[in-house]
């Protein structure tokens, strides 16, 4: 019996115990990824991630539903990477082409992407690194100044708004994506944590119908590199962020998936981009998901910048 089977034993952690035990039994290939991260984070990420599988799922039926997505969601991004290191470019496909096959694509996205992508926050390294680095670099500038709303463009699975939510209790969000599926998901989640009625989700293709609106909190998590022309992209975000608003705007690097289309090679790519669009760096974040596994083959990454 190893320490983490040990602490299971005591009762301690019980969603977190139930959902290890779950993909130990059902996948094989994601056996170590609990471990992993209680090694890298210890009892602070237990703590955290329990919790937040205690409030989002109420039975272990949903519980077991997201992991079978997620297992479905790690194992797709594996196989894609596998191709990706041996090609070392995107496969090519156009925004609408992506959007048709992913974002539009209900049961994909309500069994497999959306549940993936939000229990990989907490299972991926970098992913739970970049969402610690969002509260330390960006949430805690948002409390000391007293916020009262914020936007997110590209809601996703609604984790960032949501922990801008729960943490300060007076904001109000806004949040525009342009998938149905991302939108029911995200207020589900809201609802849970009871703070669905101070955010808006609106469905609404920035990219194409840009803001019109100044903002002095804008929040947008991994869009760039589902876009054919981020940079332009990027241009809209900075004429929308007001005199002395403060942007969190994040990409993935080398990171294979079906509705990747940017590839950047490196942080300084994306930090380029931002530059060029006008905006002015404060702090950024690199995290790596894991070790390559020989010299020169890429490794995804997680890339955010705090920027103004």
């Amino acid at each position: 019996m190893n320490d983490l089977d040990m602490v299971f034993k005591k009762g301690r952690f019980p969603n977190v115990a139930l959902l290890y035990n779950y993909i130990s039994k059902n996948q094989r290939f994601s056996k170590s990824a609990i471990p992993r991260c209680v090694q890298e984070f210890g009892v602070d990420w237990l703590v955290d991630f329990d919790a937040v599988l205690g409030q989002l799922f109420s039975s272990e039926e949903q519980m077991f539903a997201a992991a079978d997505g997620y297992g479905k969601f790690a194992m797709r991004s594996m196989r894609l990477q596998v191709e990706f290191e041996k090609k070392l470019v995107y496969k090519s496909k156009t925004y609408a082409e992506a959007a048709a096959e992913v974002y539009f694509n209900e049961k994909h996205m309500m069994e497999e992407y959306l549940p993936g992508l939000l229990l990989s926050h907490y299972l991926w390294l970098h992913h739970y690194r970049q969402l610690r680095f969002f509260e330390t670099s960006f949430m805690s500038s948002m409390a000391a100044s007293n916020a009262q709303h914020f936007i997110e463009v590209g809601i996703g699975t609604g984790v960032y708004s949501s922990l801008v939510l729960r943490r300060l209790k007076s904001i109000y969000g806004t949040g525009f994506d342009i998938s149905p599926s991302s939108k029911e998901f995200a207020e589900k989640q809201l609802d849970a944590y009871n703070v669905g009625d101070r955010y808006q989700v609106i469905l609404r293709d920035i990219t194409t119908d840009q803001l019109e609106q100044k903002v002095d909190w804008l929040i947008c998590v991994e869009v760039l590199e589902h876009l054919e022309d981020p940079l332009s992209f990027l241009i809209g975000l900075k004429r929308n962020l007001a005199p002395g608003g403060k942007a969190f705007i994040t990409a993935a690097v080398n990171a294979a998936h079906d509705d990747h289309i940017y590839l950047y090679r490196n942080a300084d790519e994306v930090l380029d981009q931002l530059k060029e669009a006008g905006f002015i760096l404060e702090q950024s974040f690199v995290g790596t998901a894991y070790k390559p596994s020989g010299l020169n083959v890429p490794v995804p990454e997680a890339v955010a910048f705090v920027v103004y």
